[in-house]
Protein backbone atom coordinates (compact mmCIF):
# COMPACT_ATOMS: atom_id res chain seq x y z
CA UNK A 1 0.00 0.00 0.00
CA UNK A 2 1.17 3.38 -0.72
CA UNK A 3 2.12 5.55 2.40
CA UNK A 4 -0.03 8.80 2.72
CA UNK A 5 1.60 10.59 5.02
CA UNK A 6 -1.17 13.45 6.66
CA UNK A 7 -4.19 12.63 4.07
CA UNK A 8 -7.68 12.10 5.32
CA UNK A 9 -7.99 8.02 4.22
CA UNK A 10 -11.01 9.49 1.87
CA UNK A 11 -8.20 11.52 -0.15
CA UNK A 12 -6.27 8.09 -0.47
CA UNK A 13 -6.24 6.54 -3.97
CA UNK A 14 -9.49 4.21 -3.91
CA UNK A 15 -7.49 0.93 -3.91
CA UNK A 16 -5.68 2.06 -0.90
CA UNK A 17 -8.49 2.40 1.18
CA UNK A 18 -9.14 -0.38 3.75
CA UNK A 19 -13.02 -0.71 3.48
CA UNK A 20 -12.27 -0.57 -0.86
CA UNK A 21 -9.42 -2.61 -0.38
CA UNK A 22 -11.25 -5.14 2.14
CA UNK A 23 -15.03 -5.51 -0.38
CA UNK A 24 -12.51 -5.88 -3.66
CA UNK A 25 -9.30 -8.05 -1.96
CA UNK A 26 -11.08 -9.51 0.64
CA UNK A 27 -9.76 -9.99 4.78
CA UNK A 28 -6.94 -11.56 4.52
CA UNK A 29 -5.36 -8.75 2.29
CA UNK A 30 -5.76 -6.02 5.04
CA UNK A 31 -3.07 -5.05 7.44
CA UNK A 32 -2.97 -5.49 11.28
CA UNK A 33 -2.88 -1.56 10.77
CA UNK A 34 -5.70 -1.23 8.07
CA UNK A 35 -8.01 -3.90 10.14
CA UNK A 36 -7.60 -1.99 13.46
CA UNK A 37 -8.39 1.40 10.92
CA UNK A 38 -11.70 0.06 10.09
CA UNK A 39 -12.82 0.22 13.93
CA UNK A 40 -10.85 3.51 14.80
CA UNK A 41 -12.67 4.54 11.60
CA UNK A 42 -11.31 8.07 11.23
CA UNK A 43 -8.29 9.75 13.03
CA UNK A 44 -7.32 13.19 13.64
CA UNK A 45 -6.51 16.29 11.39
CA UNK A 46 -2.88 15.22 11.57
CA UNK A 47 -3.19 12.34 11.12
CA UNK A 48 -5.30 9.35 9.26
CA UNK A 49 -7.13 6.35 10.92
CA UNK A 50 -4.11 3.76 9.20
CA UNK A 51 -1.63 6.04 11.00
CA UNK A 52 -3.06 6.09 14.48
CA UNK A 53 -3.37 2.64 14.29
CA UNK A 54 0.38 2.24 13.07
CA UNK A 55 1.28 3.99 15.79
CA UNK A 56 -0.31 2.24 18.66
CA UNK A 57 0.71 -1.01 17.19
CA UNK A 58 4.63 0.12 17.05
CA UNK A 59 3.92 0.92 21.01
CA UNK A 60 3.07 -2.46 21.65
CA UNK A 61 5.97 -3.94 19.19
CA UNK A 62 3.33 -4.93 16.76
CA UNK A 63 2.17 -8.16 19.08
CA UNK A 64 -1.63 -8.42 19.41
CA UNK A 65 -1.12 -9.68 22.82
CA UNK A 66 0.48 -7.10 24.35
CA UNK A 67 -2.58 -4.58 22.54
CA UNK A 68 -4.84 -7.20 24.13
CA UNK A 69 -3.38 -5.78 27.91
CA UNK A 70 -3.92 -2.19 26.57
CA UNK A 71 -6.82 -0.83 29.31
CA UNK A 72 -9.54 1.25 28.12
CA UNK A 73 -7.81 4.24 29.57
CA UNK A 74 -4.69 3.36 27.95
CA UNK A 75 -6.23 3.16 24.45
CA UNK A 76 -8.25 6.92 25.29
CA UNK A 77 -4.48 7.89 25.89
CA UNK A 78 -4.23 8.56 22.10
CA UNK A 79 -5.59 10.96 20.51
CA UNK A 80 -7.94 10.17 18.30
CA UNK A 81 -9.29 7.59 20.32
CA UNK A 82 -12.31 8.47 22.62
CA UNK A 83 -14.06 5.85 24.83
CA UNK A 84 -16.66 4.35 21.98
CA UNK A 85 -13.51 3.75 19.80
CA UNK A 86 -11.74 2.57 22.82
CA UNK A 87 -14.36 -0.04 23.53
CA UNK A 88 -15.10 -1.31 20.20
CA UNK A 89 -11.31 -2.04 19.97
CA UNK A 90 -11.42 -3.93 23.21
CA UNK A 91 -14.61 -5.71 22.10
CA UNK A 92 -13.04 -6.95 18.76
CA UNK A 93 -9.77 -8.37 20.33
CA UNK A 94 -12.31 -10.28 22.98
CA UNK A 95 -13.84 -11.60 20.21
CA UNK A 96 -10.75 -12.93 18.70
CA UNK A 97 -10.30 -14.47 22.13
CA UNK A 98 -13.40 -16.00 22.23
CA UNK A 99 -13.28 -17.42 18.70
CA UNK A 100 -10.25 -19.25 19.87
CA UNK A 101 -11.79 -20.75 23.10
CA UNK A 102 -15.00 -21.67 21.17
CA UNK A 103 -12.93 -23.89 18.63
CA UNK A 104 -11.27 -25.42 21.75
CA UNK A 105 -14.57 -26.36 23.71
CA UNK A 106 -15.82 -28.69 20.76
CA UNK A 107 -12.41 -30.75 21.73
CA UNK A 108 -13.64 -31.58 25.23
CA UNK A 109 -10.96 -34.67 25.66
CA UNK A 110 -7.81 -33.38 27.29
CA UNK A 111 -5.12 -35.61 24.92
CA UNK A 112 -2.29 -33.72 26.07
CA UNK A 113 -0.45 -30.17 28.28
CA UNK A 114 -0.94 -28.34 25.05
CA UNK A 115 -4.84 -29.05 25.03
CA UNK A 116 -4.48 -27.24 28.58
CA UNK A 117 -2.99 -24.42 27.40
CA UNK A 118 -5.03 -24.07 24.62
CA UNK A 119 -7.89 -23.54 27.20
CA UNK A 120 -6.53 -21.61 29.16
CA UNK A 121 -4.10 -19.63 27.51
CA UNK A 122 -6.53 -17.18 25.60
CA UNK A 123 -8.25 -16.24 29.21
CA UNK A 124 -4.71 -15.79 31.17
CA UNK A 125 -2.61 -14.16 28.75
CA UNK A 126 -3.49 -10.54 29.81
CA UNK A 127 -4.11 -10.95 33.28
CA UNK A 128 -2.07 -8.45 35.40
CA UNK A 129 -2.94 -11.11 38.53
CA UNK A 130 -2.78 -14.61 39.27
CA UNK A 131 -5.46 -17.03 38.91
CA UNK A 132 -5.96 -20.73 40.03
CA UNK A 133 -8.28 -22.93 37.99
CA UNK A 134 -8.98 -26.63 37.86
CA UNK A 135 -10.18 -29.21 35.19
CA UNK A 136 -12.39 -32.05 36.50
CA UNK A 137 -12.23 -34.83 34.43
CA UNK A 138 -13.99 -37.96 33.62
CA UNK A 139 -12.32 -41.52 33.51
CA UNK A 140 -12.10 -40.37 29.73
CA UNK A 141 -10.07 -37.34 30.05
CA UNK A 142 -13.28 -35.81 28.51
CA UNK A 143 -14.13 -32.19 30.83
CA UNK A 144 -16.54 -32.20 33.64
CA UNK A 145 -16.53 -29.17 34.49
CA UNK A 146 -13.87 -25.90 34.45
CA UNK A 147 -13.46 -24.49 37.83
CA UNK A 148 -11.55 -21.16 39.12
CA UNK A 149 -10.33 -21.32 42.49
CA UNK A 150 -8.86 -18.61 43.76
CA UNK A 151 -7.60 -15.44 42.35
CA UNK A 152 -4.60 -13.25 44.20
CA UNK A 153 -2.47 -10.40 43.36
CA UNK A 154 0.83 -10.13 40.90
CA UNK A 155 2.49 -12.65 43.02
CA UNK A 156 0.18 -15.39 44.31
CA UNK A 157 -2.70 -16.22 45.32
CA UNK A 158 -3.98 -18.66 48.16
CA UNK A 159 -4.81 -22.42 47.35
CA UNK A 160 -6.85 -24.56 49.24
CA UNK A 161 -6.64 -28.12 48.75
CA UNK A 162 -9.60 -28.98 50.84
CA UNK A 163 -11.67 -26.83 48.61
CA UNK A 164 -10.09 -28.34 45.34
CA UNK A 165 -11.19 -31.34 46.49
CA UNK A 166 -14.69 -30.78 47.44
CA UNK A 167 -15.48 -29.49 43.90
CA UNK A 168 -13.43 -32.77 42.96
CA UNK A 169 -15.45 -35.16 44.46
CA UNK A 170 -19.12 -33.06 43.66
CA UNK A 171 -18.59 -33.27 40.26
CA UNK A 172 -17.40 -37.12 40.30
CA UNK A 173 -14.17 -36.56 38.99
CA UNK A 174 -11.72 -39.37 38.29
CA UNK A 175 -8.88 -36.99 37.24
CA UNK A 176 -8.03 -33.34 38.26
CA UNK A 177 -5.33 -30.90 36.48
CA UNK A 178 -4.31 -27.48 38.19
CA UNK A 179 -3.20 -24.39 35.94
CA UNK A 180 -2.40 -21.03 36.82
CA UNK A 181 -0.41 -18.08 35.34
CA UNK A 182 2.28 -16.32 36.23
CA UNK A 183 1.64 -12.52 35.66
CA UNK A 184 5.19 -12.27 34.94
CA UNK A 185 5.48 -14.63 32.39
CA UNK A 186 8.34 -16.93 34.54
CA UNK A 187 6.95 -20.02 33.91
CA UNK A 188 9.84 -21.49 36.72
CA UNK A 189 6.97 -23.26 39.47
CA UNK A 190 7.83 -21.50 42.70
CA UNK A 191 8.66 -23.39 46.10
CA UNK A 192 4.87 -23.02 47.05
CA UNK A 193 3.87 -24.17 42.99
CA UNK A 194 5.79 -27.22 44.01
CA UNK A 195 3.83 -27.78 47.38
CA UNK A 196 0.76 -27.42 46.41
CA UNK A 197 1.21 -29.96 43.71
CA UNK A 198 2.28 -32.63 45.77
CA UNK A 199 0.12 -31.77 48.54
CA UNK A 200 -2.99 -32.30 46.42
CA UNK A 201 -1.78 -35.54 44.73
CA UNK A 202 -1.49 -37.26 48.28
CA UNK A 203 -4.55 -36.04 49.40
CA UNK A 204 -6.69 -36.74 45.93
CA UNK A 205 -5.48 -40.51 46.12
CA UNK A 206 -7.18 -41.28 48.92
CA UNK A 207 -10.40 -40.69 46.84
CA UNK A 208 -9.13 -42.01 43.89
CA UNK A 209 -8.70 -39.00 41.95
CA UNK A 210 -5.37 -38.98 39.75
CA UNK A 211 -3.44 -35.50 39.47
CA UNK A 212 -2.61 -35.51 35.75
CA UNK A 213 -0.98 -32.29 35.09
CA UNK A 214 -0.16 -29.14 36.80
CA UNK A 215 0.33 -26.06 34.55
CA UNK A 216 1.91 -22.90 34.83
CA UNK A 217 0.72 -20.34 31.90
CA UNK A 218 3.19 -18.00 30.87
CA UNK A 219 3.40 -15.55 27.67
CA UNK A 220 2.99 -17.90 24.54
CA UNK A 221 4.93 -20.92 26.65
CA UNK A 222 3.83 -22.86 29.72
CA UNK A 223 5.53 -25.14 32.29
CA UNK A 224 4.04 -28.84 32.38
CA UNK A 225 4.96 -30.70 35.46
CA UNK A 226 3.87 -33.66 33.88
CA UNK A 227 5.62 -33.64 30.82
CA UNK A 228 8.76 -32.31 33.16
CA UNK A 229 8.12 -35.64 35.00
CA UNK A 230 8.18 -33.58 38.48
CA UNK A 231 4.66 -34.52 38.88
Amino acid sequence: MAYHQNLPITEWAVEDRPREKLLKKGMPSLSEAELLALLIRTGSPRESAVELARRILKDVGHNLNEMGKLTLHDLQQYKGIGEAKAIAIAAALELGKRRKLAAIRDRRQIRSSNDVFELFHPTMEDLPHEEFWILCLNRANKIIEKVKISQGGTSGTVTDVKIILKHAIDRRASGLIMCHNHPSGNIKPSKADISITGKLKNAAGYFDIQLLDHLIIGEQKYYSFADEGTL
